[in-house]
């Protein structure tokens, strides 16, 4: 039948939402680290083995989530003019999805990790928040 292939696309776009909004904040990746470290707490808080499989897979699955939204931000968000004004900006993103990532919180079950993060996503939306009030 050639109906799915009808209807299938004939171009493939990928963005930060369906379709470019101009919405960026960064308590999404604030929240996600949030839960990272919440995770953290409750697998140190836990010696069952199926329980700390689980927190360690949807652990790694929030702080991918966290690289996604830095990365949104850092590559859609931030202009020129912005990394000019703060010139530690590309500095902060770079150490913030390392963070995140298997060297940091994704790598780790240590809730100082996720602490480490959330302190550089919070240096991170300060710069974003001097941004909008500009």
């Amino acid at each position: 039948m050639r109906l799915p292939r009808i209807l299938s696309p004939r171009v493939t776009a990928s963005a930060h939402c369906d379709l470019p909004c101009g919405v960026y904040d960064p308590a999404q990746a604030r929240i996600e680290a949030e839960s990272v470290k919440m995770i953290c707490e409750k697998y140190q808080a836990n010696t069952d083995p199926e329980f700390r499989t689980r927190a360690i897979i949807i652990k790694e699955q929030r702080a991918e989530l966290v690289k996604h939204h830095l990365w949104v931000l850092w590559t859609d968000y931030f202009k020129p003019a912005h990394f000019e004004k703060y010139p530690n900006l590309h500095q902060l993103f770079n150490e913030a999805t390392k963070i995140a990532g298997g060297g940091g919180a994704k790598g780790s079950v240590d809730p100082a990790k996720a602490d480490e993060l959330l302190q550089k996503i919070d240096e991170i939306s300060k710069i974003f928040w001097e941004t909008k009030k500009a």
